[in-house]
């Protein structure tokens, strides 16, 4: 309830779970000293919660903005099909199956056992799968038959086990759920190790799963929430996360996150809001406390057929072409999402895409655009000549615009950048035997911020502009931007009168001394205070 997921259904993750098995069976044995091992169990999650709400108390929740659209889209597409491929094992009744996520392992597993498949669970399950995705198919074309689409899940499973109690199914290699203990498990607070010599392993472990725990969750809680056109606050989410496995540790529960085919069915089912979480607990709780012994004959390839069906609505293969044809970087990785969890897994596939992602983004920020601007006919505005054909060059002026904060990471090349500009410029009215040029405007409208690389930046290009006889003029710094060139005493070297308002006004200015004194306009003193910023 403190997080901001409407759809999020938490429960025990498998990756997780693997992790936990390997990272703290090498330092207790579960077989040998299963106590100790529990407790070290407890104690990694308790430290997994921790971790998790320190993230969010301190505010660390952008890190889901790293989470882009094609992230989701392909994280979305790779988890459901390795989801519903794991699903095979109940489908074909299989007793012994990998505990690998990735692609190659599970048909390995799959197809490396065929003599074993049982025709019997294959022809239910396909029964099932048929029934479920028909009744999301009625339900979609009619709004007002959703009911039948929420209650199909329940009625496969009463329907299932009524067939297998009636036919002896079990005898005939139909898997069912068995026998289930019935009860709550014992509070845990004193079985915390705290005190173990096995506390740093604990420490590490809690801090890994947590991490994993934390990124899937998040990611599908965004995923979910994409459907329903809602905001996910990745602070809020940290602290429920983290509050979470604190109180679990002390409840008996290891690490818990958000699995993504809980949260599928859970929003295949109609959920509207994490209310249906506090649904799902009691109703656990009372089927472990009453209701255990009537599930010992639920077939489990009526599980696996439930999961298959919320995992086929996720598959959103026209959000993909939809993405080649806006962006082909963000359809990239978009693929690199999905290859990466289909291949590897849940993590390789998120790190993949974030990665790219960030690459993406430091691209963005060291090679920003600079553009020519030039006036558009009859009126004082400047446009980029590019995105504008009409736009005409003012003669003996060239006009510079940058759009992106001035950074260390991007100061060099906007430097060798702006002095091509220049070059090019100075070339092309040479060969067309026009106007020679005389000022440089630098449009500032679009930085938003600079630092002391991009001061140094901008003292260069005046020595530059100097050295070729020419005027460097500014025009439009916002006031961050103006507070640190005046405090750089760069507004002393270049002069206050030459920096404007707007562009309409610099060029204006430009004009005056081109016309006032041809022969050398940088000579000239014009006091344009009124325009000045």
């Amino acid at each position: 309830m403190l997080g901001s997921s409407k759809d999020l259904a938490v429960g025990t993750v498998a990756v997780a779970s693997l992790l936990i098995a390997s990272m703290l069976g090498k330092e207790v044995s579960p077989t040998e000293n299963p106590k100790q091992y529990v407790q070290l169990v407890f104690t990694a999650t308790f430290f997994a919660g921790v971790f998790q709400a320190s993230l969010g108390i301190l505010r660390l929740g952008f890190i889901v903005d790293f989470l882009s659209h094609a992230t989701i889209v392909g994280f979305m597409g790779g988890a459901a099909t390795i989801v519903c491929l794991q699903q095979l094992k109940g489908m074909f009744g299989l007793v012994h199956f990998t505990h690998e996520t990735d692609l190659v392992s599970v048909m390995r597993s799959v197809f490396g056992q065929i003599h074993q498949w049982r025709w019997e669970s294959a022809v239910l399950g396909c029964c099932f799968l048929f029934f479920l995705l028909l009744t999301r198919y009625f339900s979609k074309r009619k709004a007002a038959f959703f009911w039948i689409n929420a209650l199909a899940p329940l009625t496969s499973v009463i329907l299932g086990s009524l067939l297998v109690y009636l036919t002896r199914a079990e005898e005939h290699g139909v898997q069912v759920i068995g026998h289930l203990k019935k009860g709550l498990n014992p509070p845990t607070a004193s079985e915390l190790a705290f005190g173990s010599p096995h506390l740093m392993a604990a420490i590490k472990t809690g801090i890994i799963i947590g991490v994993i725990g934390l990124a899937e969750g998040i990611a599908v809680g965004r995923t979910f929430a994409m459907f329903k056109n809602y905001h996910i606050d990745g602070n809020k989410e940290m602290i429920a996360f983290g509050m979470m496995n604190i109180a679990g540790s002390c409840t008996s529960c290891y690490l818990t996150a958000g699995p993504f085919s809980r949260t599928a069915v859970n929003f295949n089912a109609g959920s509207k809001s994490a209310v249906s979480n506090i649904v799902m607990a009691t109703a656990v709780m009372f089927t472990l406390l009453f209701l255990t012994p009537l599930f010992h004959y639920t077939p489990l390839v009526v599980l696996s057929s439930i999961i298959i069906t919320a995992m086929l609505g996720l598959l959103d293969y026209e959000a993909a072409i939809h993405l080649w044809k806006i962006d082909k970087f963000d359809f990239f990785i978009c693929l690199g999402a999905y290859l990466g969890v289909v291949l590897g897994s849940v993590e390789v596939g998120l790190i993949i895409a974030i990665t790219v992602s960030i690459l993406r983004i430091l691209l963005f920020v060291a090679r920003p655009r600079t553009i020519v601007l030039g006036n558009i006919p009859n009126s004082v505005i400047y446009r980029s000549m590019d995105q504008y054909p009409i736009a005409n060059n003012v003669p003996g002026i060239l006009i510079l615009q940058i759009n992106a904060p001035v950074y260390f990471a991007n100061a060099s090349y906007l430097r060798e950048r702006i002095s091509r500009w220049i070059f090019e410029e100075e070339d092309r009215l040479k060969s067309a035997g026009e106007t020679s040029l005389h000022y440089v405007i630098v449009d500032l409208s679009a930085i938003g911020s600079i630092d002391t690389s991009g001061i140094n930046m901008l003292e260069e290009v005046k020595k530059n502009v100097d050295r070729r006889g020419l005027k460097l003029v500014l025009a439009n710094p916002q006031s961050e931007v103006m507070k640190k060139l005046d405090k750089s005493k760069f507004i002393d070297m270049i002069g206050q009168e030459w920096i404007y308002l707007t562009v309409g006004e610099a060029v204006a200015a430009c004009n005056f001394m081109l016309h006032t004194c041809k022969s050398n306009p940088v000579a000239v003193e014009y006091n344009a205070q009124d325009n000045n910023v």
